[in-house]
């Protein structure tokens, strides 16, 4: 490798990208596209470090695997920095085990974390966590560990293990600092200070207050029967009940939680689980139907009565009863909760990441463009999405990729 390459590469891992970029930039070869790939994408002009990384792949030829496998990982980053979710994980599996085999278990254990970090964001936490088990972070650099801490407290977050993550931020701290690269240490701020943010609302008996995780992470380790609104689940000691694909189920269950201890009209229950007016007898019967659907899925739970003038929640062991909502709510808040984190998404990674067919995130992106509460960059299948900042400011870590309540 030559003066002008070693010295660019130098420079780019000291911080000095245009130091790097001015030895380059009028290079072509593969160890200069490469750099230069990478420059870019230090300097936000991800298109073009996509592209040339692609063209430095190209151009070190299957005779230089390990290199080759540097730009894949390189540019998996940048896919996951871009929230291009749907970039293909394969070519990332193939490049870590080539690197693994040739000993470089630095980018090795680097493309585990983009693993990591990718099954995170699409919700396969148990995958993710069997990613993070198989990496030591002991022989790693600092910005290596730093990484490493880093995807060990997301996942900490994720599994509201809230001490966990506290700790893994600290041990990412250390190693950001121990790294001296700004951009890390940033990184690392913005992750802990989500733990200081509201979470979620706990919403019971009629009164409503906010939530740190750690208050969460203390709510539902109780005897309450806690009904999530962030994961739409009915929750107690350890037990839960999915409801991510039962809408209306989810609703009517609500709607009995936050009148608890007292019955629900079922004209209430109609309006809020069937959008109806007034329960008519067609109504009454749809009616009798879920909640008979519901009851027996709460049976380990709770019972569902019927009282005169509608139903009431009743507890089998809880000592009360509580709604967990989304510190902000209203239609497509999923959509807003993801777009908080201050990305641009595609409609399809938001698809992805919610579980949810991309045509019900489109309708709800045209929907918050109407209100004023997203913005879009781009057109066409380039199209990108994102939170206008009013509406960030808290965390999105409860959120768990489910359907979407409404198609």
């Amino acid at each position: 490798m030559d003066a002008l390459i070693t010295a660019a590469g130098v420079a780019l891992a000291a911080g000095d990208v245009l130091g790097a970029l001015q030895r380059v930039a009028l290079r072509n070869d593969a160890p200069a596209l490469a750099l230069r790939g990478i420059a870019m994408a230090r300097l936000g002009d991800l298109p073009r470090a996509t592209l040339l990384l692609r063209r430095a792949a190209r151009a070190f030829g299957s005779k230089e695997a390990v290199a080759r496998a540097r730009c894949v990982v390189a540019e998996a980053e940048i896919a996951l920095v871009s929230r291009d979710l749907g970039w293909p994980a394969a070519a990332l599996d193939a490049a870590r085990a080539t690197l693994q085999a040739h000993g470089d278990t630095g980018n090795a254990a680097h493309a585990g974390h983009l693993q990591a970090r990718r099954l995170l964001l699409i919700g396969r936490l148990d995958d993710a966590e069997h990613t993070l088990a198989g990496l030591d972070p002991a022989p790693l650099p600092p910005t290596s560990a730093a990484a490493h801490a880093l995807a060990v407290a997301g996942l900490a977050v994720r599994r509201l293990r809230i001490r966990q993550a506290r700790s893994a931020l600290a041990a990412a701290e250390r190693a950001a600092r121990q790294a001296g690269i700004s951009a890390l240490l940033e990184e690392v701020k913005t992750a802990s200070l989500a733990l200081d943010a509201p979470a979620a609302r706990l919403v019971t008996r009629g009164e409503e207050r906010t939530l740190l995780l750690e208050d969460v992470e203390t709510l539902l380790a109780t005897d309450t029967l806690v009904v999530d609104a962030c994961r739409y689940a009915v929750r107690q000691s350890g037990s839960a009940v999915p409801l991510t694909s039962r809408p209306v189920l989810f609703a009517l269950v609500r709607a009995l939680a936050e009148a608890w201890p007292a019955d629900v009209p079922r004209d209430t229950l109609v309006a809020r689980a069937f959008r109806g007016k007034q329960a008519d007898e067609s109504y009454r019967a749809r009616l009798r139907v879920e909640m008979g659907r519901l009851r027996t899925l709460l049976r380990p739970l709770a019972r569902v009565n019927a009282t005169a003038r509608g139903f009431e929640l009743a507890p089998l062991r809880a000592d009360g009863v509580a709604v967990l909502a989304p510190p902000v709510e209203g239609e497509h808040g999923e959509v807003l909760a993801l777009l908080a984190d201050g990305e641009s998404w595609s409609s399809s990674d938001l698809a992805l990441a919610l579980g949810a067919s991309q045509r019900t995130v489109q309708r709800a992106l045209e929907a918050l463009a109407l209100a004023g509460k997203v913005l879009w960059l781009g057109g066409g299948r380039a199209r990108r999405w994102t939170a206008v900042p009013v509406v960030a400011g808290f965390t999105t870590s409860l959120l768990l990729p489910a359907s979407l309540p409404a198609g």
